[in-house]
């Protein structure tokens, strides 16, 4: 008779595909597989098994017994192929399993349910090719299961798909803190000068409120000791002009305030440190823009000289919802683009100066242009009729250097394409990635100098960041 194990659901139920409640996951086992329980006595006709696997294609093959013995297993694949022979199906079809389980038996892989996919796939891809399509035969707490070659397969491929992109992931974050260290590598000298700063104004002024302090309590124990109705003494004016109370009373505040603001510098070079090297969550989180620009400006200052202005025109901004790790790169990258460019036209202008008198005289109109960095930020509203619809945050970068070529132009932009990624991962294409890829929002490069002769005043090269700003309910 036809066994379905101890089953409470209806046969078919063992059968049809089975949709996992979740993606596979990389440490998966066979028991997130469609387990398949048919049994049959090895003593009942043969025509019996075919009507099972006509029934349900699906099934992958047929575990045997021998009363409460098992025997073996019976595939698909062998049952199909047996009765392929000349006049088998007239010959065998009446005849017991045990005939044709006879002919076709084969000692099937067996693994425990707790076994992982990929190891139980390994070891099927290793059998000759014409057993590959034989199914797994996975011991469970409830009995034998079968698991189809093709469900197996399946899954092995699903799963190192996931593999392939988790060490992509992680290669991209490895090589985006890469990025990260060596950019502050190359500032750790100006960091360095901001930290030594504030520390400076601390530790000169420390000694003043030391000795005001000391000036103070010797002033506060001469009252002590004198008498009590008696406080304007001689010795006491005395001591006032000693210590020059009203030049202390001026100048200790001043001193306070100094300290606190070289500490208020230290907590917010601190604070853009490890804001620039935080290591984001899986989730995107709200930010505040604006503090991230400023906390890489800081971070830029050494290399922004006195003749390097950066101009911010802020608009008033809701949180963000980004990668505040990542955006900061971003704006590292493209700010420090901006930096070199206008370092190198100065550099530039500074030796055609040292030249001839007649092209510094030339020069001389655009040395008279303090170089210049804007930054801009503003809400744009695509269908301001509806206030929960589709907003963006439209962040702008802009420098007045000498721009970039045409070629100079197409090169950062075919960087930008998936397979120069790959062959070499630029800062510049690491911003396109990371705003476009896991921001889903929008980068772009523009420089008028590529299109033609621009005005004095024009820009050089322009940086668009496009953010979307999605509703609490997206």
């Amino acid at each position: 008779m036809l066994d379905w194990s101890s089953s409470t659901t209806p046969p078919h139920a063992d059968h049809r595909p089975i949709a996992h409640a979740s993606p596979l996951g990389i440490d998966a086992t066979l028991e997130a597989l469609p387990l398949h329980a048919a049994q049959l006595d090895i003593h009942l006709p043969s025509r019996v098994a075919a009507e099972q696997f006509s029934q349900f294609p699906e099934l992958p093959g047929i575990l045997l017994r021998d009363q409460q013995t098992f025997v073996g297993v019976l595939s698909r694949q062998q049952f199909s192929e047996f009765l392929l022979r000349p006049k088998a199906c007239e010959l065998f079809l009446h005849e017991s399993l045990s005939v044709i389980y006879s002919y076709s038996r084969l000692s099937p892989l067996v693994f425990p349910a707790e076994t992982p996919i990929l190891v139980a796939a390994r070891a099927a891809l290793r059998r000759p090719s014409e057993r590959q399509g034989e199914p797994i035969l996975v011991t469970t707490p409830d009995g034998d299961r079968l698991v189809s070659a093709h469900d197996l397969n399946q899954a092995h491929w699903q799963i190192r798909g996931i593999e392939t992109q988790v060490r992509y992931e992680r290669t991209q974050a490895a090589m985006l803190q890469s990025q990260k260290m060596a950019s502050l590598g190359r500032l750790v000298d100006g960091i360095a000068h901001e930290i030594m700063d504030p520390l400076g104004f601390i530790w000169g002024n420390l000694s003043h409120v030391d000795h005001y302090c000391q000036q103070l309590l010797e002033l506060l124990a001469a009252y002590e000791e004198g008498d009590a109705a008696i406080t304007e003494t001689i010795a006491l004016n005395e001591l006032k002009e000693a210590i020059e109370l009203d030049y202390l009373r001026q100048d200790l505040p001043h001193t306070l305030n100094s300290i606190k603001g070289g500490a208020a510098r230290l907590k917010q070079l601190a604070s853009s440190l490890q804001n620039f090297c935080h290591i984001d969550e899986v989730y995107p989180k709200p930010a505040d823009l604006h503090g991230l620009i400023d906390s890489i400006v800081l971070l830029l200052k050494s290399r922004l000289t006195t003749q390097i202005q950066v101009v911010r025109q802020y608009d008033a901004l809701p949180p963000v919802p980004c990668f505040a790790g990542q955006l900061s790169q971003v704006l590292m990258n493209v700010l420090t683009h901006c930096i070199d460019d206008l370092l190198s036209m100065a550099a530039r202008q500074s030796m055609v100066t040292d030249r001839t008198f007649a092209t510094a005289t030339a020069s001389a109109a655009t040395l008279a242009k303090a170089p210049q960095i804007a930054i801009t930020t503003r809400l744009y509203d695509a269908n301001p009729d509806d206030p929960m619809g589709d907003r963006w945050i439209i962040l702008t970068i802009t420098d007045n250097g000498p721009g970039l070529s045409p070629s100079a132009l197409q090169q950062i932009q075919e960087a930008f394409s998936i397979r120069q990624r790959l062959a070499r991962e630029t800062d510049l294409a690491t911003c396109y990635r990371l705003v476009t890829a896991k921001h889903g929002g929008k980068f772009t490069v523009r420089s008028p100098v590529a299109h033609g002769p621009r005005p004095d005043d024009a820009i050089g090269t322009e940086f668009e960041i496009q953010l979307p700003l999605y509703s609490p309910e997206g």
